[in-house]
């Protein structure tokens, strides 16, 4: 059985402006794997980390989001975004609307198809005795015979 595998770590300001840099860094850091698991994990992810500068402290100047990566087992990738900041909200899929309010609902859907897309999602506070901030993961199965040939269990990023 392959160990597990864990990417370096990646921070980003807090601010949507730096979506494309997140999406570039994972593409490079995914290079060999399956293309569409690579778009799945990156659609994910973007809206994580779009909800980390939205819905938390790390919009506000000076704010951060960590991008953790990890494949946890030989079928699965996993990646966490960390606020740090602290103030932020807790993330949840909306569960009470009606079917209209749906229909004009502009915002709030992104937790919907991270739901759908992941295997799995959840989130934690870092330290909720201090409120540091909320770090937020999703993982994805995939098969894993599409792992890159080679993959070392530590990957530094560039």
């Amino acid at each position: 059985m392959r160990p597990r595998v864990f990417w370096e770590h990646r921070v980003y300001p807090g601010h949507l402006s730096g979506l494309g840099g997140v999406r570039a860094d994972l593409a490079a850091d995914l290079a060999g794997f399956d293309p569409d698991t690579v778009d799945t994990l990156t659609l994910v992810t973007s809206e994580l980390f779009a909800n980390c500068c939205k819905y938390t402290d790390s919009g506000h100047e000076g704010g951060e989001v960590l991008r953790a990566l990890s494949m946890p087992d030989p079928g699965t990738l996993r990646v966490g975004l960390s606020d740090f900041g602290g103030g932020g909200g807790v993330p949840a899929v909306p569960r009470e609307r009606t079917a209209d309010e749906w229909d004009r609902a502009e915002g709030q859907r992104g937790l919907l198809m991270v739901e759908n897309l992941a295997s799995a999602w959840g989130h934690h506070r870092l330290a909720p005795w201090a409120d540091l901030g909320t770090h937020v993961w999703a993982s994805l199965t995939f098969d894993p015979a599409g792992v890159p040939p080679g993959l070392r269990p530590y990957v530094f990023t560039r």
